[in-house]
């Protein structure tokens, strides 16, 4: 049955690998159907959660290249099922993303919860467009209140992607996850004094100590 990112991704050499290592029976014998040229509720979600990403391209030479991708969540949109987009916000200048995807417009994207040990690899076409090419597009992806330039769009059409396992993932929580849980403690240790305040009020009009 169909495994659309491992159909991809898959050389002879690849498989040779697997052979020798033992696991090529476990991926020949798949019997499901992982095809996964649809984002479902689930990728939705978990995408527009996502307030950072890695994309990797090609140069025409065969260099990788690997730039991380970076803005308020829910920067990463997903347009419809079978297509993304994201604001390509002014950086060093160097544009190698966006030249290597002129060149040749095959990326893969990586997407990591690290608190939840999730992750997300996405196989795309890409395209780069001008924001008066489209306009709707410019506005869907707009950010109020994040103060960055915008230099042009990259829409990206799905090949496939694939979830990964959470083995070796390390977890990391990023500086408003940690308010989030400081504030809850501080809550907690709120109510605790309190409620050892309103004891020791008990015991001294009682004498009880």
């Amino acid at each position: 049955m169909a495994y659309g990112f491992l159909d991809t991704a898959y050389t002879p050499t690849i498989r040779a690998l697997q052979a020798k290592a033992g696991s090529l029976k476990t991926y020949d014998g798949f019997s499901g159907n992982r095809e996964f040229d649809r984002f479902t509720v689930q990728e939705r979600e978990f995408i527009a959660e996502r307030d950072t990403f890695f994309m990797a391209s090609a140069s025409p030479g065969g260099w990788p290249y690997v730039q991380h991708r970076g803005g308020p969540p829910g920067f990463l949109k997903v347009v419809d099922d079978t297509t993304l987009a994201f604001p390509d916000y002014r950086g060093n200048r160097q544009y190698i993303s966006a030249g290597n995807a002129m060149d040749d417009d095959r990326v893969c994207l990586f997407l990591i919860d690290q608190v939840n040990r999730r992750r997300l690899k996405i196989y795309a076409h890409a395209e780069l467009l001008d924001l008066d090419e489209v306009p709707e597009l410019a506005w869907q992806l707009e950010q109020p209140g994040y103060r960055a330039q915008v230099e042009r769009i990259f829409r990206l059409k799905l090949k496939a992607f694939d979830w990964n396992c959470p083995q070796h993932i390390v977890r990391r929580f990023s500086e408003a996850e940690i308010a989030e849980m400081l504030e809850t403690t501080g809550q907690r240790i709120k109510q605790l004094e309190q409620e050892n305040a309103a004891l020791w009020g008990r015991l001294n009009a009682t004498g009880d100590r």
